[in-house]
C-alpha cells in the first residue's frame, strides 16, 4: 500500500515536469522519456494495488472463515438455555449477514481506511511544494467536507443499525414459512402468513431505502465540493499563472492532488458511514462467541468405558429460566445394566425434559445425577454424549446416504454392524428394497415416511458404542406389531446385555416389559415400579391404561 501511495503521487508531479519542461519547450525527448518513466511507474503502481487488493482479500475473507468456525463451534456445544436466548434465526443471520458485513468492512479499512489518511498527507505535501497560497482553498472546503459527513453520519448510523435486527425478524417469518408450510397449507393461513412476512419485508426495505437514499444524497454533494474546489483553484491559478509566479504544469499537478486529498476525505467517510453496521454486526456476534455457558464442566477426564452401565435419578428438580414451577419435581429411581427404563405420562408431563437432563442440555436445581456411578456435573460434556447415545422424539436425517447417517454414531463402525443396527430397528427390509446402505437420503429425511425415519433414528443410536440408550417416545410412529418385534430385538440383543435402555413412551404395550416404569404426573414423578405393581397401586397408571384399553386387563 505504501508503495502504491507513492507511485500514485509521483505521477502528477511526472504530468507537471512534462508539461514545464517537454511541452512548454517544444523538447519531444524529454516528453518520449517522461512518458516511459510515468508508463513504468503506472505499471508500478497497477501491481501495488493488485498485491494489495489480493493480501487484503485474503485477510478479510480469511477473518469471516474463523468467525464462521468460532461461531459453529460455540453453537454446538450452547445448552439448551442459551439457545433459547438468542434463537435459531438469530443465530444464522450472525453466522451469515453479520459475518458479511465484518467482512466487507475488514476489506474497506484494509484497503481505504489506511490508504486514506496517508493519501491524504501526501498529496497535501505535494501540494503545498506546488503553490503553498493554493493549499489555502483546503481551509475553506475541507470543514465543509466534514459537517456534510458528520450529518449523513447522524441520521445513516441508526438506521444501520437497526437493519440487523430487521433483518432477524425477516428471517425468523421466512423459516417459520419454510419449516411450518404443511400446516399453514392445512389452515389455509397462507394469506395471514404472506401478510406477515409482507410486514417485516416492508419494515426492512423501508429502512434501508432511507439509509441508502441519505448515502446517495452525500455522492452528488461531494461531487459538487470537489467541481467547486476544481473551479477555485482553476480560479486562483489562472490568476497566478498570468502572473508568471506558478507554471501551466504545476497548475495542473495541484489539481490531480487536490481531487486526491478530495477522493481520500470520501473514502474515509465511506468507511465511517459503514463502519456503524458492522460494529452492531460485531456486537452481535460477541454476544455469542462471550455467551457464559450455564452448564459448568469439569476438565478431569475419566474412563467411564471401563465401568459398568448405571443411571441413578436422586430426588432431582429442574426449573426452566423464569418459570415459577418446576418442569420436572422429585424424580428418583435406579437402573443398572442389563435393565430397561420405563418413563409414561401425560402430554407435558416432562418426559422429553427428563430426558433433556441425562444429556445435560440442562443442570438441575436440586438432586444430583449419577451415570455410571459419577455425578454428570462431574463429568465433560464429551464423556456425557460418549455415554449417551439419543434416538429423538422428532427423527432428524442428515442429507447423505444411510450408510452415512448411521456412521453418525460410530465412524468406525462396518457394514455388518449397520446391518444388525438396521435389523433391530426393522428397518433392513425397506433398506435392502432400495440401494441397501447407499440408499439416498434427502434433507430432514423426506424421501422416508415418518415410521421409516424413527427407525432409521433408532438404528443410528444403537450403531453406537455407549453406556444408555435413550429412546424419546421413539415408537410413536410405529404400529403395534412392528414396535412389539423392535422391543423384543432390542431385548435379545446380546450387545445391549448390559446396558441400560430408557424406553419414553405414551402407550403402554411399549413400556409394559420395563423393569423400572416410572410414572410423570405434571412433572411430578407419582410412580415409580413394575407395571404389575403399578397396575395394581398407582392411581395415574390405571386411568393410562383405561384410557388405553377402555378398561380392559392388559397382560404384562
Amino acid at each position: 500500500m505504501g508503495l502504491q501511495v507513492i507511485g500514485t503521487l509521483y505521477i502528477p508531479n511526472i504530468t507537471s515536469d512534462i508539461v514545464n519542461n517537454g511541452i512548454t519547450r517544444g523538447d519531444t525527448h524529454y516528453i518520449i522519456t517522461a512518458g516511459i518513466r510515468m508508463l513504468a511507474v503506472s505499471l508500478f503502481v497497477v501491481a501495488a494495488s493488485f498485491m494489495n487488493v489480493l493480501l487484503a482479500a485474503k485477510a478479510s475473507q480469511k477473518l469471516g472463515q474463523n468467525l464462521r468456525n468460532d461461531i459453529y463451534s460455540k453453537v454446538l456445544y450452547m445448552s439448551n438455555d442459551e439457545f433459547d436466548k438468542i434463537g435459531t434465526s438469530s443465530l444464522i443471520t450472525r453466522t451469515t449477514n453479520d459475518v458479511v458485513q465484518i467482512q466487507n468492512v475488514t476489506l474497506m479499512m484494509l484497503r481505504m481506511m489506511i490508504m486514506a489518511p496517508i493519501m491524504m498527507i501526501g498529496a497535501s505535501f505535494m501540494a503545498y511544494q506546488k503553490n503553498p497560497q493554493l493549499t489555502q482553498i483546503f481551509v475553506f472546503v475541507l470543514p465543509i467536507l466534514i459537517i456534510l459527513i458528520g450529518i449523513v453520519m447522524f441520521f445513516a448510523v441508526p438506521l444501520f443499525k437497526a437493519m440487523q435486527k430487521k433483518i432477524d425478524r425477516l428471517n425468523l417469518v421466512f423459516r417459520e414459512g419454510l419449516t411450518g408450510v404443511r400446516v399453514i397449507r392445512a389452515f389455509r393461513q397462507d394469506n395471514w402468513e404472506q401478510e406477515r412476512f409482507d410486514v417485516a419485508n416492508k419494515d426492512y426495505t423501508h429502512n434501508a431505502q432511507k439509509v441508502f437514499s441519505i448515502i446517495a444524497i452525500m455522492y452528488p454533494l461531494m461531487t459538487l465540493i470537489m467541481s467547486g474546489t476544481n473551479i477555485s483553484i482553476t480560479w486562483f491559478g489562472a490568476k497566478y499563472i498570468a502572473n508568471q509566479s506558478m507554471e501551466v504544469g504545476n497548475l495542473i499537478a495541484f489539481m490531480t492532488y487536490a481531487m486526491q486529498i478530495l477522493m481520500s476525505c470520501m473514502m474515509l467517510s465511506m468507511i465511517f458511514v459503514f463502519v456503524p453496521r458492522a460494529q452492531a454486526s460485531a456486537t452481535r456476534i460477541n454476544e455469542v462467541l462471550k455467551m457464559k455457558s450455564t452448564i459448568k464442566e469439569n476438565t478431569q477426564t475419566k474412563v467411564l468405558q471401563q465401568e459398568t452401565a448405571d443411571l441413578k435419578f436422586e430426588q432431582v428438580d429442574f426449573r426452566y429460566q423464569g418459570a415459577q414451577e418446576c418442569a420436572v419435581k422429585g424424580v428418583d429411581f435406579h437402573v443398572s445394566a442389563g435393565q430397561t427404563l420405563g418413563i409414561i405420562g401425560g402430554t407435558g408431563s416432562g418426559k422429553t425434559t427428563l430426558i433433556s437432563l441425562i444429556s445435560r442440555m440442562y443442570d438441575v436445581q436440586d438432586g444430583a445425577i449419577k451415570l455410571n456411578g459419577h455425578d454428570i456435573q462431574s463429568l465433560s460434556l464429551r464423556e456425557i454424549n460418549d455415554q449417551v447415545s439419543l434416538a429423538p422424539q422428532k427423527a432428524i436425517l442428515f442429507k447423505g446416504t444411510v450408510r452415512d447417517n448411521l456412521k453418525y454414531g460410530n465412524p468406525t463402525a462396518d457394514d455388518d454392524q449397520l446391518w444388525q443396527a438396521l435389523k433391530i430397528a426393522q428397518a433392513d427390509e425397506f433398506i435392502r428394497s432400495e440401494e441397501g446402505l447407499d440408499t439416498k437420503v434427502e434433507q430432514g429425511g423426506d424421501n422416508f415416511s415418518g415410521g421409516q425415519k424413527q427407525r432409521l433414528a433408532i438404528a443410528r443410536a444403537l450403531v453406537k458404542e455407549a453406556s444408555i440408550y435413550v429412546f424419546d417416545d421413539s415408537f410413536s410412529a410405529l404400529d403395534f406389531k412392528t414396535d412389539s418385534l423392535l422391543r423384543q430385538a432390542l431385548h435379545n440383543d446380546s450387545r445391549l446385555q448390559n446396558k441400560v435402555l430408557v424406553i419414553v413412551g405414551q402407550r403402554i404395550s411399549t413400556i409394559a416389559d420395563a423393569d423400572v416404569i416410572v410414572v410423570l404426573d405434571h412433572g411430578k414423578m407419582v410412580g415409580r415400579g413394575t407395571h404389575d405393581e403399578l397396575k395394581q397401586n398407582n392411581t395415574t397408571y390405571q386411568e393410562i391404561i383405561k384410557s388405553q384399553i377402555k378398561g380392559a386387563a392388559v397382560n404384562g
